[in-house]
């Protein structure tokens, strides 16, 4: 009988402690944070994260690259909009304006996904998470051959 409750006490610890994570679902253009089932917001898992300072530094950190990218994606697109608006009435448009909006939205692409990186390794901070869930390609060239290594 006691190694059944003990069994029951350790499985409802464990499940507890597994339903305080925080996940990151990517999609397209962004991220989904989660945590119990319950969709956060960016301020809200920086709030959470408040607990650990290394990884409330990190997701701060994360966050200025999302910022700098979703301007930089808001004004690209007003950009590509102006020109081709200013077709679909008639006028005479300016395609610099969209190439320049096209060349702005490009920029935003890595600043993305850079945010997208130092956000999950925040998590993993937060988690507890030893080894990251990212796949972390070594390369290594010795003596007279290359070879590739991915480490998981």
């Amino acid at each position: 009988m006691k190694n059944i409750f003990l069994f029951g006490l350790i499985l409802a610890s464990v499940s507890t402690t597994r339903a305080q994570e925080i996940s990151m679902y990517k999609t397209f253009g962004g991220v989904r944070f989660e945590k119990d089932s319950t969709a956060l917001s960016t301020r809200q898992v920086l709030m959470l994260l408040h607990d650990k300072p290394t990884a409330y530094d990190e997701f701060k950190r994360a966050k200025v690259y999302d910022n700098v990218s979703s301007v930089l994606g808001f004004t690209g697109g007003a950009l590509i909009l102006i020109p081709v608006g200013t077709a679909l009435i008639g006028g005479e448009p300016e395609w610099r304006l969209a190439a320049g909006g096209a060349a702005l939205i490009l920029a935003s692409i890595p600043l993305n996904r850079i945010f997208k990186a130092r956000a999950l390794n925040a998590l993993d901070i937060y988690n507890g998470k030893v080894v990251s869930s990212r796949i972390k390609p070594e390369f290594y060239f010795a003596g007279t051959g290359a070879r590739l290594v991915i480490r998981f």
